[in-house]
């Protein structure tokens, strides 16, 4: 009767959660939990065999999730010593999933700020770079990306998935590795903040232009005009997230 239960309800994970696997569910509610604040940094999880009957799934399924959670850098587990909640200075913030998770609810503004700061020290450098050495192609995936934004516009998923491309392909033509290896959690940070703000509101200020004005930068091979562009292109982009900024000198 167990199993069946067991069954059924990992059944029911997977009709939630899409298409996520069942462990991969069971680590988003957890993830989420943790993010919400319901386990807090040092709080211990209770045991594997405690959990996967609480949560109706199998202990595997429960290991794997874990599993997950441990490599985001929100869990640590020690033998006889159980498992814990790391401080948040231990979390992979930068995580594409983790930002889901995140943004899946309401996202701490604090947060939301100290991404766009991130944001605001790789992508001006970024584009400055681009200017200088991208390639005719890497242009062309830029100008289809801004084409597919103007189609379908940002608060739609299809727009949003454009914008990330352009910035994707923005770090690609630094030719920087370092930089390029930060493309997804960039692209990541980008998808969520706009999905956010439009989840939030309809927004009147249409942010192609901005968008256009560091590509024409880029393809004129102006170094200077992109970096101002890219820093504009942020500035006006926090201030669409209604963020109130206090400190002098910050975005």
């Amino acid at each position: 009767m167990g199993s069946e239960r067991k069954d059924v309800t990992e059944r029911k994970f997977a009709t939630d959660e899409g298409s996520l696997r069942i462990h991969q569910a069971i680590a988003r509610q957890l993830g989420t939990a943790i993010l919400m604040g319901v386990h807090k940094p040092g709080d211990l999880f209770e045991g594997e065999i405690e959990a996967s009957e609480r949560l109706h799934v199998s202990r595997t399924a429960y290991r794997e999730a874990v599993r997950i959670l441990i490599a985001k850098g929100m869990l640590e587990s020690r033998p006889k010593a159980g498992t814990r909640v790391l401080p948040r200075s231990r979390w992979n913030v930068l995580d594409p999933e983790m930002l889901a998770w995140m943004f899946a609810g309401e996202p701490d503004r604090d947060f939301i700020r100290d991404l766009f700061e991130l944001r605001g020290v790789i992508e001006p450098a970024a584009a400055e770079f681009a200017a200088r050495r991208r390639t005719d192609e890497q242009l062309a995936i830029m100008a289809r990306a801004l084409d597919e934004m103007e189609k379908h516009g940002l608060s739609t998923p299809e727009g949003r998935a454009a914008d990330q491309r352009f910035h994707h392909a923005v770090l690609a033509a630094t030719h920087n590795d370092a930089l390029a290896a930060l493309a997804s959690s960039v692209g990541a940070a980008v998808s969520w903040t706009t999905t956010f703000k439009h989840r939030k509101k309809l927004l009147p200020r249409d942010p192609l232009p901005d968008h256009k004005a560091v590509y024409r930068a880029i393809a004129t091979r102006d170094t200077a005009a992109a970096r101002n562009g890219m820093v504009e292109l942020l500035r006006l982009a926090m201030a669409d997230m209604d963020v109130v900024m206090t400190e002098p000198g910050k975005l």
